[in-house]
């Protein structure tokens, strides 16, 4: 609640329409007058803000002084500084997006006539006074994306905000205002640049959210915080304890709710995660360059970002895998093979032990020593630590042969002991220490090995297909592939586990094979996941086909899987395309809905693709936002250059241009990313090239925010051909006018 009521409605009162005739100057009156209220509101915020980042500052310099003990003292100031960071590097942008005026029923609870502003952080003179903006993630603002006309939770007005494009949060950017009257029929909106009534559409009515939704995509992905639609909300705000699975069709914003659902669980379970930490896992670089900005900007700047090349980057990759070794070596059989390789060194000593003792020599028998080292081979132990059981259960026999000789030996004598030449010598033989690579390096180099270790486990020709064709003479010289890095990480993982991390978000997981997901639940055993992808949209030779079967690979048999379907992104006359591939996709998912009835699709079939290209690039710089032009590898030196000759700039895969609008990037490239336009090229070309092409064409057909263009001098797949209307006899395919399409059923 703000004390500050300058000008606002209370929760009682009638939200004023952009009237018409007569009236109309004292409708304009009054909503001038509420623009400037809520003005006024946003500079006392920014000079409470300005306040707030100084006093940070001066908390880490007194904190330096703090008195207590070294340890606390450490943590204080870990925290002081960290809080002055983030408030420092708070990204420009508006305060607040929302207000909620609650009623004065019962069903309000202690917040009874209360007003609250919903930002994306808290903002507040002090600890003790009342915030003038409540942080989304707090229990009282989940309201706000949760009350309906149905269920009101107690409030009487929900107010949304409208600030003009690209704005940094200063109060002349407010330029609308919507209020929804949650016991009433209708939404109200006004708007300072002669706005009507709210219309249904995106956004269950509201057009403030309506055209956030739509607005232009340009640059790195945003945060959606002002526009959570109930169901992602329920997502978002899951127990940290929760594992969770969401299945979700293009457009229906699965990445950004895991994204919030990250930045949630930071703000509520702080403590908790700041032992862990958190991790957000993506397909590749230029998708992570693409989220960059949405963590940032919800307040959160301490989370590691990376793809599952980056955890397991040991040794510079040298090699290439065919298809076929690869297949093998991302197979979840390769983690029975390498357990089989990695204790294929356990043997049961030959001799019995004898550990010298000045003149002395304590003895114990081999067999004594076999049912140690077959005990703790029965553990389900780390191999390092299987290797210390071993010392400690021997040095256990020795302890007790002293004390019924001579009584308790010292500790020191039996630190001692233990590190003797001998006991390293019989644990050398016994359970020998060893590096990852070097197990991997002798299980590639050598066909007899990788036949011992995978007997029963893979055929003939996969055990070949494993072995290098010349071994390296050292592991930093190996032809190391990616697949390799993985399964030195397996290796490394069953030597000693590596440190785990409190919550893992896992986006396009449908494409990570088993193995690939065993690197994610070794960093996630201890902690929670949110997984994010869509089984329609799986490119790899391994990608996944059912989510149960997946999430047991990733450590999480008993993860909910929860099905987003409804999509707030892609228009349904795009959606509709890309349904028509579901059924050759060979998985089972519900088909995508689409709130938009915007959107525009257009085929153009041409004779020289190249040509097409440019003009639909062309047509498509007369509208607003960013182009993406799809095309498979094979195209893409023919497509720029046709781009560069017709001077038209375009920014390679991979940047976030903003002065560029046109990016040219390849099919295997686009996923997760969106453009307000997409020209997909030649679809049956994006088919051919991989074996997984319907995929791959789904997903490029589903980047478009706004509108399409399929160009294609080639015939379309099959399940494409209905899209294709008939053409005037005399035309020729150079001739041919676009065919535009509205949503099909």
């Amino acid at each position: 609640m703000t004390s500050d009521s300058r000008g606002a409605a209370d929760a009682s009162q009638t939200p004023v329409r952009a009237a018409r005739g007569p009236g109309a100057c004292t409708a304009t009156d009054t909503l001038a007058g509420e623009l400037n209220a809520e003005r006024a509101h946003i500079d006392d915020c920014r000079a409470i803000l300005a306040r707030m980042v100084a006093a940070a500052r001066q908390q880490v310099v007194l904190g330096e002084d703090v008195s207590g003990d070294g340890a606390s003292a450490e943590v204080l100031g870990r925290y002081l500084r960290s809080y002055a960071r983030q408030l420092a590097e708070e990204p420009e942008g508006p305060l607040f997006f929302g207000r909620l005026n609650f009623g004065s029923g019962p069903d309000a609870g202690d917040h009874r006539g209360q007003r609250y502003y919903i930002g994306r952080r808290h903002v507040s003179a002090d600890p003790t006074a009342t915030p003038l903006v409540i942080d989304w993630r707090a229990p009282v603002s989940r309201v706000f994306y949760q009350a309906s006309p149905r269920d009101p939770q107690g409030v009487a007005v929900r107010r949304r905000f409208g600030w003009a494009t690209s704005s940094k949060g200063a109060s002349s950017d407010l330029t609308s205002l919507e209020d929804e009257q949650l016991g009433a029929p209708a939404t109200t909106a006004h708007g300072a640049a002669g706005m009507g009534e709210g219309h249904a559409g995106s956004g269950g009515g509201s057009r403030i959210v309506a055209a956030e939704i739509e607005r232009p995509r340009v640059g790195p992905m945003r945060d959606i915080v002002a526009t959570i639609q109930p169901e992602q909300d329920d997502l978002v705000r899951g127990e940290l304890g929760d594992s969770v699975c969401v299945q979700g069709a293009p457009g229906t914003g699965k990445t950004a709710v895991g994204l919030h659902r990250a930045a949630y669980l930071l703000y509520t379970y702080p403590q908790r995660l700041q032992r862990g930490g958190m991790l957000v896992v993506g397909p590749n670089r230029t998708f992570l360059r693409y989220i960059a900005e949405v963590l940032p900007a919800l307040g959160e700047i301490d989370v590691r970002q990376c793809t599952v090349d980056d955890l397991i980057d040991r040794f510079p990759v040298r090699g290439q895998d065919t298809v076929e070794t690869a297949s093998v070596k991302h197979d979840p059989r390769m983690a029975d093979v390498l357990e089989r390789a990695l204790y294929q060194r356990v043997r049961p000593p030959r001799e019995s032990l004898a550990i010298p003792d000045g003149t002395y020599r304590w003895r114990v028998d081999a067999d004594t020593l076999a049912e140690v080292v077959a005990q703790v081979r029965q553990q389900t132990l780390p191999y390092a630590t299987g290797r210390d059981w071993v010392r400690a259960r021997t040095m256990e026999l020795v302890r007790r042969q002293v004390e019924r000789r001579a009584g308790p030996p010292p500790s020191e004598w039996v630190r001692r002991m233990a590190r003797s030449r001998a006991v390293k010598a019989f644990l050398d033989e016994t359970w020998p220490a060893v590096r990852p690579a070097e197990v991997v390096a002798e299980l590639l180099s050598d066909l007899d090995t990788v036949r011992t270790a995978s007997d029963g486990l893979l055929t003939e020709a996969e055990q070949k297909a494993l072995c290098w064709a010349k071994p390296p003479r050292s592991t930093k010289s190996a032809p190391w592939s990616l697949a390799d890095l993985i399964l030195i990480d397996e290796v490394a993982g069953l030597i000693e586990r590596p440190g785990g991390y409190g919550h893992v978000v896992v986006d396009e997981a449908q494409d990570l094979s088993p193995m690939q997901c065993r690197v994610l639940a070794r960093r996630s055993d201890f902690g929670s996941l949110t997984v994010l992808g869509d089984l329609a949209q799986g490119t790899t030779p391994w990608a996944a086909r059912s989510w149960p079967e997946h999430l047991a690979h990733l450590g999480k048999p008993d993860a909910a899987v929860a099905p987003l379907t409804t999509g707030f992104r892609v228009p349904a006359a795009i959606v509709a395309v890309a349904n028509r591939l579901l059924p050759h996709l060979d998985v089972r998912v519900p088909p995508a809905r689409s709130l938009r009835g915007d959107g525009k699709l257009r085929v153009r079939p041409v004779a020289q693709a190249a040509t097409g290209v440019v003009a639909a690039v062309r047509a498509a710089l007369d509208e607003d936002g960013s182009v993406g032009v799809i095309a498979a590898e094979s195209d893409m030196p023919a497509l720029c250059q046709a781009l560069t000759d017709a001077g038209i700039a375009s920014a390679a895969a991979g940047e976030l241009d903003t002065a560029r609008r046109v990016t040219v990037l390849p099919a295997s490239m686009a996923k997760g990313l969106e453009y307000d336009h997409v020209v997909a090229v030649e679809p049956a070309a994006i088919v051919d090239a991989e074996p997984r092409g319907l995929h791959r064409l789904y997903v490029v057909l589903t980047r478009a925010v706004s509108r399409l263009d399929i160009v294609h001098a080639r015939p379309l797949p099959p399940a494409l051909q209905p899209l294709i209307q008939p053409m005037a006899p005399a035309s020729t395919p150079a001739e041919q006018t676009p065919t535009e399409q509205t949503p099909m059923e």
